[in-house]
């Protein structure tokens, strides 16, 4: 008896998409596995911008300092008329919106020195956008700048460094003054100044002329910007109010720890560089200056325009730019400060009979 075989083959399948399928099943279970997903990029780091100012604008702080090394390095003992003519003219030697710029250029690079107000500041320059809304309201309103931490002790370091060129000027020109007096017992001090509306003149062509830094303080003032020196300063904090020259001096230095100051901000900086009130004495100071000169004859008469209108006025001006005490009564002094040392008299003296 033949029996029949019968062979089941899968519904609706054929043998050869049968053996299509067992290939394709051996063919993944060979295949290599996936390739792990990719990392995340990393989060983008912070760019926090070197502190750094302006190279014209630390020039201006050299020139200043130059200015106040030069007039208060003066010497009141004169012992020929030409030290007087060469000393008015060292001390005629600023262009007043200058020396300003430079004033309080120099008190920026003096709150620099402080750590905990260049910390305070810089907690600020992490975030782009934060940095940014932060120097345009300090450019906006300077006094913005007195809210930072460690304001107060920078503003102490601005007022004792400024405070002490002032003093300086201030007690340079007590001395010459005074020498305008002494001198007159030297014969040569009361012969008449030669060629007086050329001095004159002389004086105000300097007291237009701007002039530039040094090279060695404006490279240590640089160094000093960017804390590669410290520059020793001390004093104490200062609490507010602050006069407007103490403040754009922590404006301009909050700028530069913000990387605010730099030549590509120059346009915004410039303008916080002056100040109308303290402007306005050290215009004052030249115009007596020039008033003085005019009317001054001998050579001891220059001493005391020396003194008074260019040495003790201008250091008056950068001590109430900063709110120091003038340690003399300011209004009795410019009271009698246009009026030359008259002449001092001789006087006869009688023996005594005996």
């Amino acid at each position: 008896m033949t029996s029949a075989i019968s062979v089941r083959r899968p519904h609706g399948r054929t043998a050869a998409s049968v053996a299509a399928l067992v290939l394709t099943a051996v063919l993944a279970g060979c295949a290599a596995p996936a390739p792990p997903a990719p990392p995340p990029p990393p989060a983008p780091v912070a760019v926090i911008p070197p502190i750094s100012l302006s190279p014209r604008v630390v020039e201006q702080a050299a020139a200043y300092r130059a200015y106040v090394a030069h007039a208060g390095a003066i010497s009141p003992n004169f012992a020929a008329a030409g030290e007087v003519a060469q000393a008015v003219k060292t001390g005629a030697g600023y262009e007043p919106g200058q020396l300003l710029r430079g004033a309080i250029a120099y008190g920026a690079v003096v709150a620099l020195q402080d750590p905990a107000f260049v910390a305070g500041v810089r907690k600020f320059a992490g975030d782009p956008d934060q940095r940014r809304s932060v120097a345009y309201d300090i450019m906006k309103d300077p006094a913005y700048a007195v809210g930072f931490a460690g304001s107060a002790s920078a503003a102490g370091l601005v007022i004792n460094a400024l405070g002490a060129d002032g003093q300086k000027l201030l007690a340079t020109g007590r001395s010459v003054k005074q020498a305008a007096y002494d001198v007159q017992h030297q014969a040569w001090s009361k012969g008449e100044v030669t060629g007086r509306g050329d001095r004159l003149a002389l004086a105000k062509e300097l007291s237009a002329t701007a002039t530039p830094g040094e090279v060695a303080e404006t490279a240590r003032l640089q160094l000093a910007v960017t804390g590669s020196t410290q520059m020793g300063f001390t004093g104490d904090a200062a609490s507010p109010p602050y006069t407007p020259l103490v403040i754009r001096s922590l404006a301009v230095a909050a700028l530069a720890a913000l990387g605010y100051a730099d030549d590509a901000s120059l346009a915004q900086v410039m303008p916080i560089l002056t100040e109308t009130n303290a402007a306005t004495c050290l215009n004052m100071s030249k115009l007596n200056l020039y008033q003085c000169l005019a009317v001054a004859k001998p050579h001891y008469e220059d001493v005391f325009c020396l003194g008074q209108h260019v040495l003790m006025d201008t250091g008056h001006c950068l001590m109430k730019g900063v709110g120091v005490t003038d340690p003399i009564d300011v209004k009795l002094a410019e009271a009698a400060a246009l009026t030359p040392p008259a002449p001092e008299k001789k006087t006869k003296s009688r023996a005594k009979k005996r």
